[in-house]
C-alpha cells in the first residue's frame, strides 16, 4: 500500500515546496508562460510575441479572443494551461501571500514559551519551599490528559454519533 501512495507523497512534498517559496512560484508561473508560448507557436504557426501574449491572456483566464487556437494540439495546450494555472499555480501564489498577511502578533514564539515554562518551574519550587516551611503539603499537578466526563470535540459531532449507532 505504501508503494501506491509514494507518488502522491512526492507530489504533496513538491506542492509544499512550491507553496513555501515565492521565488519558485513566480519562476514556475513565468516558465509555464514561456513554455506554453513556445508550444503554441509550434502548434499554431504563430510568432513568438503573439504566442507569449496568448499564453498570458489564457493563463490569466481573461481570454480576449484576439488570438485563439484552431488546431487540436493548440486547444489541448490551452485546456492544460488554464487548468494548471487555475487549479494549481494561482491558488498557491494567492495562498502564499495571504498566509504572509495573516500574522498573529499575540502568538508566543518558542523562546517566550520556554521562558514561561522556566518561570512556572521556579514558581512551583518557591511554592513548595514556602509550603514546606509552613508544614503544608502541595498537591501534585493534575495529569494533562482529557478530563474525566469531558467528551472530546470529535465525539460531539453528529457524524460521529451516527457512526457509533450503526455499530
Amino acid at each position: 500500500m505504501d508503494v501506491l501512495l509514494l507518488p502522491f507523497r512526492w507530489i504533496y512534498r513538491a506542492l509544499i515546496w512550491f507553496a513555501n517559496s515565492p521565488r519558485t512560484l513566480i519562476a514556475s508561473y513565468l516558465l509555464m508562460i514561456v513554455v506554453a508560448g513556445v508550444l503554441y507557436s509550434h502548434a499554431e504557426h504563430k510568432g513568438a510575441a503573439d504566442s507569449v501574449w496568448w499564453a498570458v491572456v489564457t493563463a490569466s483566464t481573461v481570454g480576449y479572443g484576439d488570438i485563439s487556437p484552431t488546431t487540436f494540439a493548440g486547444r489541448l495546450l490551452a485546456a492544460m494551461l488554464i487548468s494548471t494555472m487555475v487549479l494549481l499555480v494561482i491558488p498557491l501564489i494567492t495562498a502564499h501571500f495571504a498566509s504572509r498577511l495573516i500574522v498573529d502578533d499575540d502568538a508566543f514564539e518558542h523562546d517566550e514559551q520556554e521562558e514561561l515554562k522556566a518561570d512556572v518551574r521556579r514558581l512551583r519550587a518557591l511554592v513548595e519551599e514556602m509550603a514546606a516551611r509552613q508544614g503544608v503539603t502541595v498537591p501534585e499537578p493534575e495529569p494533562r490528559g482529557p478530563a474525566e466526563g469531558v467528551v472530546p470535540v470529535w465525539e460531539r459531532s453528529v457524524a460521529y454519533r451516527r457512526r457509533r449507532r450503526r455499530r
